[in-house]
């Protein structure tokens, strides 16, 4: 239609500036499609400032208690999914590392359990980055729990004890959560690059 407008002198309308979503299919075979906001590029700056501020706050004395949640694993979760080129499972696997200096556990023990979460988030990145916020909810659970069976059958295969079905809270409380980080983490994309009267905001 537009070749045609063109030959007949009418110029065709412009594309309107809106992002389609995945298309999706309802109950009653209908096809949908999800609206998607349209994002800035992530400063590298803001990636790492977020993965040493939910570093810190793990190294609080309350950071390991339960259920408070794993910080550093939610949030190499959300970048793993949303920047898989630049947060992979080389930096999960130091700050793994960073994390057992810490903590004083068997050295290796968070590192291979923050692997295995990059490596799941990442291979699960497009499916989980295809459903709205809160249904990503069910996808984030099983990898932080897998990160924390990991850890704890390090732990326990070099003699420690049990610490008892509490101990996976800290994977609930982090899933839970998921909603609030994803939307703080991409808080900063969603800025206009320049105010003026017609964008107050």
């Amino acid at each position: 239609m537009s070749r045609l407008s063109e030959w007949l002198g009418q110029r065709p309308a412009p594309a309107p500036l809106v992002s389609r979503g995945p298309e999706t299919v309802d109950l009653s075979g209908a096809r949908l499609w999800r609206p998607e906001a349209l994002l800035r590029p992530v400063k590298p700056a803001f990636i790492w400032f977020t993965l040493f501020a939910a570093l810190v706050l793990d190294l609080f004395p309350w950071g390991r208690s339960v259920p408070a949640p794993d910080f550093l694993a939610l949030v190499l979760v959300f970048w793993n999914v949303h920047q898989p080129r630049r947060v992979g499972m080389t930096t999960a696997f130091v700050f793994g590392l960073l994390i057992d200096v810490h903590d004083g556990a068997l050295f290796g023990q968070h590192a291979l359990a923050y692997t295995l979460l990059s490596y799941g988030a990442i291979t699960l990145h497009r499916r989980i980055r295809w459903f709205p916020v809160l249904t990503q909810t069910p996808y984030v659970l099983p990898l932080l729990l897998v990160a924390q069976l990991a850890s704890l059958a390090v732990r326990i295969g070099v003699g420690g004890p049990f610490p008892g079905w509490s101990y996976f809270l800290q994977s609930v409380v982090g899933a839970v959560l998921w909603p609030v980080a994803s939307w703080c983490l991409l808080l900063p994309q969603r800025r206009p690059i320049r105010r003026d009267a017609t964008r107050p905001l």
